[in-house]
C-alpha cells in the first residue's frame, strides 16, 4: 500500500479545512511530517507529485484561479532530502519526459537511490499540458482541446507520439542505470586503482528523436534499477506501463471495473512481448479517500469542501468516503481481482493520511493482511522484486 502526496491534499479546498497547514507547503518540515507518519503506517512507497507548470483546475489549460493552491517544490529534490529522515519507507518523485533530459533524469533517480540506501522509485510523466512547452522553447506539443478531454482514451490519443517518446526515456535511464556493473569501483588506493574500465559502458541509445551515448555519471545503485512507477488510464498508456514500469497504477470504479482494467494491462503486457516471469509488473489502483471513524462523518465533510470549493470534487480515481473498516472491506472485494495493492490519495493533509495509517493500517492488520514490521530496507523488496542484473555484465 502506498499514499500520493500533493500539497494540502487532493480535494481543491484541503487548504481551507481545520487542521491543513497551508503556510508550511514549501517548506521541508511539512513534508518530512507528512512521510514519517506514513513510514510509521508502515507504507511501501509515498509518491509526490510534479509538474513543469503551475497548478490548474482543468486537465489541459492553465487557469488564472487565486482560491486553490498555487505552487510547488520539485519533487526529486524534496525526496533526496527526505531520504537521510526516513529509513524504510519508498520515496517515488514523479517527473517530467517530454522535455527533461534523459540523461539528467537518470542520475538524479540513481542519485536518490544511493541517498536512501535502495528506496527510489520513479514516476515518469508526459507533459500532457502544451503550454509547458513555452518553459523551454526548443518544441511544441498537441495542444488538447475540449472534445479530446471527455475520457482518458480521447485524451491519450493525440498524445501518443509523446507516451512512444516517453518510453524511449525510461529505457535509457534503465540502461545508464545498467551502464556501471557491480564491481566496477575497485577504490584500491595501495594499488592506484579506482575503477575497473571494463565493467563502465557506452549505452549508445538512439530513440525517435534523441540519442544517449553514456555511461552514466553515477555508480550502479543499490537496486540496481530504481522502481519506476506510471499511473495509466487507457490502453496507450497500458502499452507505456507494459515497456517500461515495475508498477502501473490504474484507476478502476468499482470492482468489476478493476477486473477489465486488469485484462487490459494483459493484453497491453503481451502486445509488447513483456516476459512477466522475468520482469514482474505490479498492478495498484489508485483511490481518493476521505475517512472518518463516525459513520457518516467523511461524506459530509466531503459536502462541506464541495461546498466551499464551489462544485463537487471530480477525480480520474474513484472516490471514496466511509470510515477505516468500511474501505477495508472494499480494498480486500477489489483485490479479490488479481491487484497487487492501492496507493492511496488523502484527500486532506494531514488528516486523511493519519487516518490511513493510525486507522486503516490498524484494521487490515487485524485482518491479517498487512504487515506489522518492515521486512526489507528496500523498495523493491518491499513488493518483492529481485534486484536485476547490468544488461551489460550478462553480455560480457
Amino acid at each position: 500500500m502506498a499514499v500520493a502526496l500533493d500539497g494540502a491534499g487532493w480535494h481543491p479546498a484541503a487548504w481551507r479545512e481545520t487542521g491543513a497547514r497551508p503556510g508550511e507547503l514549501l517548506d521541508a518540515p511539512y513534508w518530512t511530517d507528512l512521510v514519517t507518519e506514513a513510514e510509521r503506517g508502515l507504507l511501501d512507497f509515498v509518491t509526490f507529485e510534479d509538474a513543469l507548470g503551475l497548478q490548474s483546475a482543468a486537465f489541459h489549460l492553465p487557469d488564472d484561479r487565486t482560491d486553490q493552491v498555487r505552487g510547488s517544490i520539485d519533487a526529486v529534490l524534496l525526496a533526496a532530502h527526505l531520504a537521510p529522515l526516513t529509513t524504510h519507507i519508498g520515496l517515488v518523485p514523479t517527473t517530467n519526459v517530454t522535455h527533461t533530459e534523459p540523461f539528467h533524469l537518470a542520475i538524479g533517480i540513481a542519485t536518490l537511490d544511493h541517498a536512501s540506501r535502495g528506496r527510489a522509485g520513479w514516476r515518469p510523466q508526459i507533459s500532457s499540458r502544451a503550454a509547458d512547452a513555452a518553459h523551454f522553447g526548443r518544441r511544441t506539443t498537441p495542444q488538447l482541446t475540449e472534445d479530446d478531454v471527455t475520457d482518458s482514451e480521447s485524451i491519450s490519443q493525440p498524445l501518443r507520439a509523446l507516451f512512444t517518446e516517453g518510453a524511449e526515456v525510461v529505457e535509457a535511464a534503465r540502461r545508464l542505470w545498467d551502464s556501471w556493473e557491480d564491481g566496477a569501483e575497485i577504490r584500491d588506493a595501495a594499488t592506484g586503482r579506482f575503477l575497473d574500465r571494463n565493467k563502465v559502458h557506452h549505452i549508445d541509445f538512439r530513440g525517435s528523436d534523441f540519442s544517449v551515448k553514456g555511461p552514466s555519471i553515477t555508480p550502479r545503485t543499490p537496486q540496481g534499477q530504481p522502481l519506476v512507477v506510471s499511473l495509466a488510464h487507457a490502453p496507450v498508456p497500458y502499452e507505456f506501463a507494459a515497456l517500461g514500469s515495475d508498477v502501473v497504477a490504474v484507476t478502476p470504479h468499482g470492482r468489476a471495473d478493476a477486473a477489465a482494467i486488469l485484462a487490459q494491462v494483459t493484453e497491453a503486457v503481451e502486445r509488447t512481448g513483456r516476459d512477466l516471469a522475468d520482469r514482474p509488473l505490479r498492478t495498484f489502483a489508485d483511490l481518493v479517500v476521505l475517512l472518518d471513524d463516525e459513520p457518516g462523518a467523511a461524506a459530509r465533510r466531503k459536502a462541506r469542501l464541495d461546498e466551499v470549493a464551489g462544485s463537487e470534487l471530480a477525480s480520474d480515481a474513484e472516490i471514496f468516503t466511509g470510515t477505516p473498516a468500511e474501505l477495508a472491506d472494499l480494498l480486500l472485494d477489489w483485490r479479490s481481482t488479481g491487484l497487487d495493492g492501492f496507493r492511496l490519495r488523502p484527500a486532506v493533509l494531514p488528516h486523511d493520511l493519519t487516518a490511513i495509517t493510525r486507522g486503516l493500517v490498524p484494521e487490515l492488520q487485524r485482518r491479517g493482511v498487512f504487515r506489522t514490521e518492515y521486512t526489507s530496507t528496500t523498495l523493491r523488496g518491499h513488493l518483492g522484486l529481485a534486484r536485476p542484473a547490468s544488461r551489460y555484465a550478462k553480455a560480457g
